[in-house]
């Protein structure tokens, strides 16, 4: 009986590895959904290296699997096995093919990361921030008063960091611009144009949208896993993370960069909503915060024991002849 070549079975087995690479790739369920115009470049490139990790896996298992049982100790044999020193072109093969996928995979996730902007300028701006040191202490300020970016920087928004979207959008004004400050352990995000604070993002879909991006204290690092974009928020340097929404629903902003002892807690939500939804939302906080800044943050070291005990007077039973007794 006349053996099939080993060259012929090696090209059927490699386009069975092939094959099977692609069809995990493409129906796999490990990310979640896309929800940007960003987020099918970055799977594409997943699915990609994702393919060729399978493939390999198929491989090198396969082989093992191969070699254990073909070569395994047979009944009654004691005798040595050959003495195979190397195989010079071999260990060719097995260098420069994984060279080829490193660099090959190098070239396109350059291409994904110029077509999302993502490379930086010559001359990034620097802005001016207040160092807070101690992670302990906390956070005195009014809504009015909340950290903002924008007329430091607005001379240098095209010399910031980050992801500044498409060549096209690049050239043009961004239809929503929110300036994001980290801070340990929160996210505020100060609508400029309509001066608007607030503990969460509010996104027309469909609409460029820039996030202006700063850090009071610590690195902070802004994450949306449905958008499949991070960027990091750098104490006195300003960044910038540029996306279309282009599915409803609330997604999590979570913080990525070790920040403090509550650094898991850092989160907060992107909402994207119809244009019609996030108008109403903006004409709603505009009247609610129009002349009327609330406290959003007290440190409580400062207040005396009447004014601190005040907030639970109601509460705790007593009223504020009490409150004054007790300050003597």
């Amino acid at each position: 009986m006349q053996q099939i070549p080993v060259s012929l079975l090696t090209l059927v087995a490699g386009a069975l590895v092939t094959i099977v690479g692609i069809w995990v790739s493409q129906t796999h369920n490990l990310l979640p959904i896309q929800a940007s115009e960003q987020a099918p470049l970055v799977d594409g490139f997943f699915n990609v290296m994702f393919a060729i990790a399978i493939a390999l896996f198929l491989v090198v298992e396969g082989t093992i699997l191969f070699f254990a049982i073909n070569f395994r100790q047979r009944k009654g044999d004691n005798t040595d096995g050959p003495p195979i020193e190397g195989n010079v072109p071999l260990e060719i093969f097995w260098t420069a093919i994984p060279t080829i996928i490193v660099f090959a995979l190098g070239i396109y996730s350059v291409d994904v990361y110029k077509q999302m902007g993502g490379f930086p300028s010559a001359n990034p701006a620097i802005i001016e921030t207040q160092n807070n040191s101690d992670s302990g202490s906390a956070i005195a300020a009014t809504i009015s008063e909340a950290p903002s970016i924008s007329s430091d920087t607005a001379p240098f928004v095209n010399q910031k960091i980050g992801i500044k979207g498409s060549p096209l959008q690049q050239n043009q004004a961004a239809e929503v611009t929110v300036d994001v400050t980290g801070m340990q352990f929160a996210w505020i995000f100060n609508y400029p144009e309509d001066n608007i604070t607030s503990g969460e993002l509010h996104v027309p879909v469909g609409a460029d949208v820039q996030l202006n991006i700063a850090a009071t204290d610590v690195i902070h690092s802004f994450w949306v896993p449905q958008f499949r974009l991070k960027q990091d928020a750098i104490p006195g340097m300003a960044t910038e993370l540029r996306f279309v929404a282009t599915r409803l629903g609330t997604y999590p902003i979570v913080c990525t960069e070790l920040c403090g002892g509550y650094h898991g807690s850092m989160r907060s939500q992107v909402i994207v909503e119809t244009p019609e939804e996030y108008q109403s939302w903006l004409q709603e906080n505009r009247i609610a915060q129009q002349n009327n800044e609330k406290i959003i943050a007290v440190n409580s070291v400062e207040l005396s024991p009447s004014e601190y005990l005040a907030a639970y007077s109601s509460d705790i039973g007593i009223n504020s002849t009490t409150l004054a007794q007790i300050e003597k």
